[in-house]
């Protein structure tokens, strides 16, 4: 149970760090590619594109981190049905 509690925690972290990531890339590429300056169409695309990327990330980790919750949920009522 305590491995499963760790891999919970690994998945959240993994979760924060990859949308940190997503986020610093984007906002690079946006200030170097000079889209600041740029307006309209090219702007609100990418925009659309940041966005999904973020969301896939997320639904993916978010996913992963369900599946440990009822994992963990499931294994401790084993435990409690075990110790009756």
């Amino acid at each position: 149970m305590a491995d499963d509690r760790a891999a919970l925690r690994r998945e959240v972290l993994t979760l924060v760090g990859l949308v940190l990531l997503v986020d610093g890339v984007f906002i690079a590429i946006y200030y170097a590619a000079g889209l600041r300056a740029g307006g309209g169409g090219g702007t609100l695309g990418y925009t659309a594109l940041w966005t999904v990327v973020t969301l896939a990330v997320v639904l993916r980790s978010l996913g992963r981190i369900r599946v440990l919750r009822v994992r963990l949920r499931q294994g401790g009522r084993e435990g409690a049905e075990k110790s009756r």
